[in-house]
């Protein structure tokens, strides 16, 4: 008897034969990037409903733009209505800042467009992007002018293509840094974002590059990350991760032991693109991340192929990263190199507003700053302080929600986009982590907490808020109270990180076996958990550490 091995779409190897709808739809009238062309001469000028349909919840991604979930809708029927009765007839725009990098004159560019495009809308995401919401069709081709006028773009800040690239915020400016990823992040945003011949990967690419001794760019969860090292005979240069994301399959990025010198960086992150592009899963879009082809191919045979395939010589050997000895999120007052300052300053759950973007601009100049980076952990850091000018800073940032000294757990919570905007969630993110902050304050304030507790709520299973990674995870889901009415709750991940925590080696989380917690009972159950873990905690133990060896119950 002989057995057919299912073709995984893999252009390679199957040809290019489009093998499911997205495949289909990506392959027909012309490119994906060619949509901005109707969006211009079409579609802002005869309005929203001369849009298609593949246009519409397919191709306009591949300009930063999705369609934003319909008001009114609550969770109980996100899994069983279809894209356009969810869909408002506004958008999502995904303002793209590779490394996070913005110009004071950008940031007034951004809140000016939320002002008088957005309704006032701006959050900053844990990718180092800047969202605005309520964008209609007929505003984008003057949004898009203002934008590229300062350098901005959101070309490629969604769809199947390499996403914004996460830097270090403090590239450049810190003393203790190993290596400055702005030329590899800028020679590749110049290169390659944009062009049509990368613009049709198997799903999206997400890519992280940092030279910081804290690791702050979560590089053990994107598709390729340069993590900055010091080869003992080839000097500074980057350790290449890869494979790795979360969502409803997590996995870890691997290290292929390879070393890229700083002048290869550019063409590294090229092979292994192409490599994806031609033998990444298309068949299932369920299975068309990175992840799952090293999942199956493992690490030798994927440098293997793109050093024999990919690029125009093999690698050096390398050494791994050292684990991080301070917090990634940069929160706080520090040195730079050259003797000024650098402010981290945390919002509350990245929530801020056109106006407050605009009045930030106004209060990072008059410190003697024309820039500022988003984190990759919803925070913001204005460079290039003068000492001097710290204090009147912090003042002028404070009335915006804005503080360089935190609450453990404003500091440390993160929220996705949630029910009020996205099509796919469940659950009301912003508000109740917002509302489980203060309640949280305000209990805990007498407990001493000398290790930091990230708590990461999500409003699906895609864990844009990457909830597996997080001390403590929240998955939105839609439960059945007694009366068989909706109860909008959260299934519980315990105990994950990453090296950028402080932690020796990254982990996800511990599922509590059939926990669900109501959103009105989180921070009773916060509160339960922190308070647990503080009375049983062993000298010097981690909550990650303690959760693993923790009884279940401990743990409800």
């Amino acid at each position: 008897m002989t057995t057919t091995t299912k073709s995984n779409g893999q252009w390679a190897v199957d040809g290019r034969a489009p093998l499911n709808p997205n495949e289909v739809f990506k392959a027909a009238d012309g490119r994906p990037l060619d949509v901005r062309e109707r969006v211009e001469k079409i579609y802002a000028v005869e309005g929203f409903d001369s849009i298609p349909d593949e246009d519409l919840h397919g191709r306009l991604r591949w300009w930063g733009l999705y369609t934003q979930r319909k008001q009114g809708i609550d969770g109980g029927r996100t899994g069983s209505l279809g894209p356009d009765e969810l869909s408002d007839r506004y958008f999502m725009m995904r303002v793209r800042s590779d490394g996070g990098a913005l110009t004071t004159e950008q940031l007034r560019v951004i809140g000016r467009i939320s002002e008088e495009f957005a309704r006032n809308t701006a959050d900053v995401s844990d990718r180092q992007n800047i969202q605005l919401h309520w964008i209609e069709i007929e505003a984008v081709p003057e949004i898009w002018r203002r934008l590229e006028a300062v350098g901005l773009m959101t070309t490629e800040a969604c769809g199947d293509t390499p996403r914004v690239i996460l830097g270090s915020p403090l590239a450049g400016v810190a003393a203790d840094e190993i290596i400055d990823p702005t030329p590899a992040i800028r020679e590749i945003v110049d290169t390659y974002i944009g062009d049509p011949e990368l613009a049709n990967l198997p799903r999206k690419f997400k890519t992280a590059i940092t030279g910081h001794p804290s690791l702050d760019v979560v590089h053990e969860i994107n598709d390729l990350s340069l993590v900055g090292v010091v080869h003992p005979e080839l000097g500074p240069g980057y350790d290449l991760w890869v494979g790795g994301g979360l969502s409803t399959a997590p996995r870890l990025a691997e290290r292929l032991g390879a070393f890229v010198p700083p002048e290869r960086a550019a063409e590294v992150w090229y092979g292994v693109v192409r490599l994806f592009r031609d033998y990444g899963y298309r068949r299932l879009r369920n299975k068309a991340r990175l992840k799952f082809l090293l999942a199956d191919w493992g690490t030798a045979r994927f440098r293997e192929v793109l050093e024999s395939e990919f690029l125009d010589a093999p690698l050096p050997d390398g050494p791994a990263p050292a684990p991080s000895t301070s917090p990634g999120d940069h929160v706080g007052v520090h040195e730079q190199k050259d003797g000024r300052r650098y402010v981290g300053l945390a919002p509350t759950v990245g929530r801020l507003s056109g106006l407050s973007l605009l009045a930030l601009a106004d209060a990072a100049e008059a410190s003697g700053s024309s820039r500022l980076r988003l984190t990759p952990h919803q925070k913001l850091v204005v460079l290039d302080v003068e000492p001097e000018k710290v204090d009147a800073l912090l003042a002028a940032a404070a009335p915006l929600g804005l503080t360089a000294n935190p609450s453990p757990f404003r500091r440390h919570t993160m929220a996705c986009t949630g029910i009020e905007y996205c099509k796919l969630a469940f659950v009301n993110t912003k508000d109740t982590a917002r509302e489980t902050i203060a309640e949280l304050e305000s209990r805990l304030a007498g407990v001493e907490l000398d290790t930091p507790i990230s708590l990461h709520v999500n409003g699906c299973p895609n864990s844009c808020a990457r909830i597996q990674v997080a001390d403590i995870g929240l998955k939105g889901q839609v439960a059945k109270a007694a009366d068989g009415s909706d109860e909008f709750a959260f299934q519980v991940h315990l105990g994950g990180g990453l090296a950028s925590d402080e932690r020796d080696e990254a982990g996800l989380g511990r599922t509590v076996r059939g926990l669900k917690v109501l959103a009105s009972d989180l921070p009773d159950y916060v509160e339960r958990v922190v308070r647990g873990f503080v009375a049983e905690r062993e000298a010097g133990e981690t909550f990650s550490t303690w959760v693993a060896r923790a009884d279940e119950g401990a743990l409800r």
